[in-house]
């Protein structure tokens, strides 16, 4: 396979992945697609990395996003990991992805480069290894949409057409989405080494994730123990956010949840309107394991499953380390509830605690389950005291709630000024409003792109409150079915 050449684009490849013993990967040769062209770009993005949008623009730049060269210094692999999927175990790993290596970018952070869509890996377990381009671009369009939104996340450097059909129910598209992130560290990786490793290689890859992730972890007690807690700190951390904006994974399997506290894995994901706490989307989520009310639950399931792979490390005795893994766990609630609830004070214009803050926001949460008020749109009318702009407006409950607030609001000290601030940095005008991403989706398909930028630029500072924003803030008509997401990433 050609090399690519470094010096005009600016890759600066280390692959220290690759250096952790070989049960975790597998090293491959690209796959070369027939007439790749690039589609979208992340201008900025490729800016932190260091890299040049002109020269990723030319033909051996996107030679690269296509995977039909391999930039000096990569090496590619696919990675081997496991997973509890809705539940179930199974050995899984990189089935239609090829990690590049690690860019290291001009203030010396590292990034992993990933193409997703690159073909067939030993993991594809007789899949095709490629991707439809309405899957990529939705990948793109709801990872840059959270990084406006300020959760942590992978995002998208890319995506290229690779000129060769997919073959799901009927023919569509083909093309290959470039993915960068803090890692692809996952608990699904852990669980792949206690599962099948010897503990020296789950050992040294728990050593390679300190270092990586946690260079300043405390080293007075068991390191492992930290690693675990910190872990446990940055998921609690996480989902709280997800909740705050109404974002629904869809598919929180234990090989879907990153070590390093990001969201990764945009499958049959989507943003709630009307507020509702069984939301679900994912057409495959039938029993709603993964409904929006249930997200912060999994995140604590999940982390057992990442305690328990950590079990070896934690103590000599069985017994003991059972009894340390239950005791950080333990403390996952309680930071998700923390975190949440210092948000929605944030939604509330709340500066200062009160012990009965929770009882206010789960008596307004409760009133937009029972009128079906959009969750998004709620908020930001509040922000700005319209309202009318609520599908609460009129309704005594809702009057009686009003009132409450307002008395809660002037026993603190902060000014309307500071408040209303306060909410407009917390509440979002516009998210990626599911008919808004379809719409995108469809023009693009059809070669027009111009509709996906113009939502790109909104979704890039939701908390702008601007003019143009207005349009994107309307809901969808109403339609004769539940909207459904599906696993095509």
């Amino acid at each position: 396979m050609t090399k690519g050449n470094n010096r005009e684009t600016g890759w600066n490849f280390d692959n220290s992945y690759a250096r952790l013993p070989d049960p975790f990967f597998t090293s491959l040769d690209l796959n070369p697609v027939h007439t790749p062209k690039l589609v979208m770009l992340n201008d900025n993005l490729a800016s932190s990395l260091g890299l040049s949008s002109e020269a990723l623009q030319s033909k051996d730049g996107v030679a690269v996003l296509a995977g039909n060269k391999i930039p000096e210094n990569a090496s590619p692999l696919a990675q081997a990991y496991a997973g509890h999927q809705f539940g179930h175990f199974n050995m899984l790993g990189d089935g239609r992805a090829i990690l590049l290596g690690e860019q290291i970018t001009p203030t010396n952070e590292r990034f992993d480069i990933q193409l997703k869509g690159a073909g067939r890996t030993p993991y594809s377990r007789g899949g095709d290894g490629r991707a439809a381009l309405g899957p990529m671009l939705r990948e793109y369009i709801i990872s840059e949409a959270m990084h406006g939104l300020g959760i942590p996340t992978t995002r998208s450097l890319a995506v290229v057409t690779t000129g060769e059909p997919v073959i799901r129910e009927k023919n569509l598209p083909g093309a290959i989405l470039t993915r960068v992130a803090s890692s692809h560290l996952r608990v699904g990786t852990f669980q792949y080494a206690a599962q099948w490793g010897p503990v020296e290689d789950l050992r040294k890859l728990a050593d390679y994730t300190l270092q990586r992730h946690f260079p300043d972890v405390e080293t007075g007690q068991n390191r492992y123990i930290s690693l675990l807690q910190e872990v446990i700190k940055r998921q609690a951390k996480l989902i709280s956010k997800w909740q705050l904006v109404g974002f629904i994974h869809g598919v929180m399997n234990t090989d879907n949840m990153s070590i390093s506290g990001e969201t990764i894995d945009y499958g049959p994901c989507a943003f709630m309107d009307t507020y509702d706490p069984s939301t679900v989307f994912s057409s495959i989520d039938v029993q709603g394991r993964y409904a929006y009310g249930n997200q912060p639950q999994i995140g604590g399931w999940n982390l057992a499953r990442f305690a328990e792979s950590l079990l070896p490390l934690l103590h000599d005795k069985e017994e003991e380390a059972v009894k340390i893994a239950q005791e950080a766990i333990e403390q996952y609630p309680k930071l998700y509830q923390s975190n949440w609830l210092a948000g929605m004070r944030s939604k509330l214009g709340l500066s200062d605690e009160e012990m009965q803050d929770k009882l206010l926001i789960d008596e307004l949460l409760s009133l937009m389950q029972k009128y079906k008020a959009d969750y998004t749109n709620t908020f930001r009318a509040l922000t700005f005291d319209k309202l009318e702009d609520t599908g609460l407006f009129g309704k005594k409950e809702f009057d009686q709630w009003y009132k409450k607030w307002q008395e809660r609001l002037n026993r603190q000290q902060a000014s309307k000024d500071t408040v209303h601030v306060l909410m407009g940095n917390s509440n979002p005008a516009v998210i990626p409003r599911n008919h808004r991403v379809e719409e995108a989706l469809d023009a693009a398909e059809q070669g027009d792109f111009t509709v996906m930028e113009r939502l790109l630029k909104v979704l890039s500072n939701p908390f702008a409150h601007s003019t143009e924003q207005e349009e994107y803030t309307t809901l969808p008509a109403r339609s004769s079915g539940p909207y459904q997401t599906f696993c095509g990433t």
